[in-house]
């Protein structure tokens, strides 16, 4: 058998999210390739050098195209050659008019309830290109109940199509840094709460900058560290902070290293996580791996990841999350308590099992 693999999104030099899980993906499907499961990587160019390295049975094939790759030079491509068995697509979108069996996975359908945060050309393909791929799959992975829970709700799957496969996660040794990862944060040692994603209207950031803004009197040194990529509408999140007068004691990043989020996550009071949705909530699980208490929104999959090793608040209220913060910061005990549980936790989940399940899945 011969598996074919749209291997693109973990062809990227910055790999957060859908790229972290791709290349996980590959790389447990190269540690499993044998002469009776082959993979094919299908890219739109040459591999980078991070990817798993190619051998007999687990190889890349490089397919030119435009921006039409997907809809028509890949699936033509396919259709010429015809010599693959299945494809996954681990990202939504999938080729179409494809001559073998399809697999899905689908990460979240954020865009149903929150379809202003994204460009109309972004929309259009989320909304008609996922819900053709879902049509198409013979099985659909969601990474998490809720998301299947969304899947049966918006598609009206039936249930046996689609198999709940969590993310994985593994803490890994902690990258040696070097000068170009200094932490980029004031040089000072104050403590500071953490956040971890992109800036985007759902991610409820303003709520956990009015909650900060309430209690910063209490902490005279307390500072607040937001840490991800601009998305969709990310001006409001700068323009909260302004209008509250904070802008020295709040510092806002883009995309930092492996070496520097690992630091970040040493070092903060907590790991606040204000989202009214997520599909999975991977930062979850990261801060607990480095000992970092979370205090997390119970919303959408966030509490089925985290369990009872967080700290819930209800997300449309900064004045829950004012008092959760403020219990984590003034009992010890409690900290502890939530470090212990954490580390407990992120001993069910881990990129073996979640390779392992979907090659299950892939190869029934």
């Amino acid at each position: 058998m011969i598996i074919g693999v749209d291997g693109n999104e973990a062809n990227v030099k910055q790999r957060v999210g859908v790229s972290v899980y791709t290349l996980k993906l590959l790389e447990y499907f190269r540690k499993k390739a044998d002469a009776n499961i082959k993979w094919r990587v299908f890219l739109r160019r040459p591999p980078l050098s991070h990817l798993p390295r190619p051998n007999r049975y687990f190889s890349y094939q490089v397919v030119s195209g435009s921006r039409l790759w997907l809809p028509v030079f890949l699936p033509l491509h396919l259709n010429l050659h015809r010599d693959i068995d299945r494809f996954f697509a681990p990202a939504h979108y999938s080729p179409a008019l494809l001559p073998v069996p399809l697999i899905t996975t689908i990460h979240d359908l954020a865009f149903f309830y929150y379809p202003n945060e994204f460009l109309g050309q972004d929309l259009y393909k989320l909304k008609h290109w996922t819900a053709a791929s879902v049509r198409r799959s013979r099985r659909v992975i969601a990474v998490s109940k809720t998301t299947k829970k969304d899947l049966l709700r918006f598609y009206h799957l039936p249930e046996d199509r689609i198999r709940v496969v969590y993310n994985g996660f593994e803490k890994n040794p902690v990258p040696r840094r070097t000068s170009q990862d200094a932490i980029p944060r004031p040089p000072n040692r104050y403590p500071y709460l953490l956040y971890v994603g992109t800036l985007q209207p759902r991610k409820n950031i303003e709520t956990l900058i009015q909650a900060f803004a309430a209690i910063k009197h209490l902490y005279p040194h307390l500072q607040l560290y937001i840490v991800g990529k601009k998305g969709w509408q990310y001006e409001k999140v700068f323009s909260e902070i302004e209008r509250l007068g904070i802008e020295d004691r709040v510092f806002v990043s883009g995309f930092v290293s492996d070496p520097q989020l690992a630091a970040l996550y040493q070092n903060a009071t907590c790991l606040v996580m204000p989202s009214f949705y997520e599909g999975f909530g991977l930062p979850v699980l990261e801060a607990m791996s480095f000992r970092c208490p979370v205090v997390s929104s119970f919303a959408a999959s966030l509490p089925e990841v985290g369990a009872d090793a967080c700290l819930y608040f209800d997300p449309h209220s900064s004045s829950d999350l004012q008092e959760k913060l403020t219990m984590l910061m003034t009992d010890s005990q409690l900290r502890q308590e939530l470090v212990r549980k954490g580390e407990q936790h992120i001993k069910q989940f881990s990129w073996n099992k979640c390779g392992e399940e979907t090659f299950r899945v892939l190869t029934s």
